[in-house]
């Protein structure tokens, strides 16, 4: 159950914050291994990128890779919140003896659960980079995959290059799911406990869950978008026919290529979308989840007292 609430939680996330991962994606690949002024320029800012999308491939085009999208939150918000929270409650993440929390101990476990998760919703991931990154020839940034779907994309990729070729990238993925599921997942769930404290926010825990996702949202964004730009990087770059990738061949060497071409502007492209994406996502995600976990808690409640209630008749 941990895992349907967790991947259930993340769909409805998912959903309305697509088009900031569409045009995060746009902006990552804009200007690929070029230092600046040495690329034309199709997506200025933030804002002029919904422009630039919508007008070159029409409004749609904002909720490019949906599909794929919410299979991969299904996937690995699914494996990742519900390994968190089957730790949570069996006490792993709290100091031993203690019921306060351990701010080491939910680092591990959030990094573990985010391994796992990538990994398993990597195909998906895969998909919608490509999908995403799809464009008009006017406003095209990297390398174009000329995918008609998703379940066209997968099946493509497999027949090209295997199941293996399914989790091209997912090196990539491991590492920035590990830093961003830990702070995520860290930041929420400290920041949660200390704003408890405070009696507005124990009294309205909504309030203290949006407060605390916002809070966590800023620290995602800062940790996690250099790996989410490598990332963005191994999945859509084209490859041979061997299906060894045509510009990265491994997560080190696609820092290093960045770092030279682009200098740190190059890892922090498509900050602001990040951020404008994972502080809606952060907050909407843990909003839902709570709810679906105190749904499932007022529903376990309801069973629990109407099988009693059942016995107390038998008994008389």
């Amino acid at each position: 159950m941990e895992f349907v609430i967790g991947g259930t939680a993340a769909i409805g996330a998912g959903f309305f914050t697509n088009p900031l991962e569409v045009v995060k994606t746009r902006l990552q690949l804009q200007g690929e291994l070029k230092a600046r002024g040495l690329y034309a320029v199709h997506y200025r800012n933030f804002f002029h990128a919904f422009y630039a999308v919508a007008k070159s491939d029409g409004i749609l085009a904002l909720q490019k890779g949906l599909v794929p999208a919410l299979w991969y939150q299904l996937f690995l918000n699914g494996v990742r919140l519900g390994t968190y929270q089957f730790a949570e409650e069996r006490g792993w993440t709290l100091v031993s003896g203690r019921s306060e929390v351990s701010a080491a101990k939910c680092v591990v476990v959030g990094a573990f659960a985010g391994c796992m998760g990538a990994f398993s919703g990597s195909p998906f991931y895969l998909v919608k980079t490509h999908l995403q990154s799809q464009a008009s020839a006017s406003v095209a940034v990297g390398h174009q995959h000329h995918h008609r779907g998703m379940i066209n994309g997968l099946s493509n990729i497999y027949k090209e290059h295997g199941i293996r070729g399914l989790w091209r990238g997912s090196m990539g993925a491991m590492p920035r799911a590990a830093i961003g599921s830990a702070t995520q997942l860290v930041s929420f769930n400290l920041t949660k406990e200390y704003l408890s404290q405070y009696q507005v926010f124990n009294k309205k825990p909504l309030l203290n869950t949006f407060a605390s996702s916002l809070i966590g949202g800023i620290v995602v964004a800062v940790c996690m978008t250099p790996f989410d730009v490598v990332m963005t990087r191994l999945y859509n770059q084209g490859v041979n026919a061997e299906g060894k990738g045509l510009l990265y061949n491994s997560v080190p060497d696609c820092f290093i290529k960045i770092w030279k071409t682009e200098g740190l502007y190059g890892f922090y492209k498509g900050f602001v979308p990040s951020y404008a994406r994972l502080g809606p996502h952060t907050v909407l995600c843990f909003v839902f989840w709570d709810a679906l976990k105190q749904l499932e808690a007022d529903l376990s409640k309801k069973y629990a007292e109407k099988e009693f209630k059942v016995d107390v008749d038998q008994v008389k």
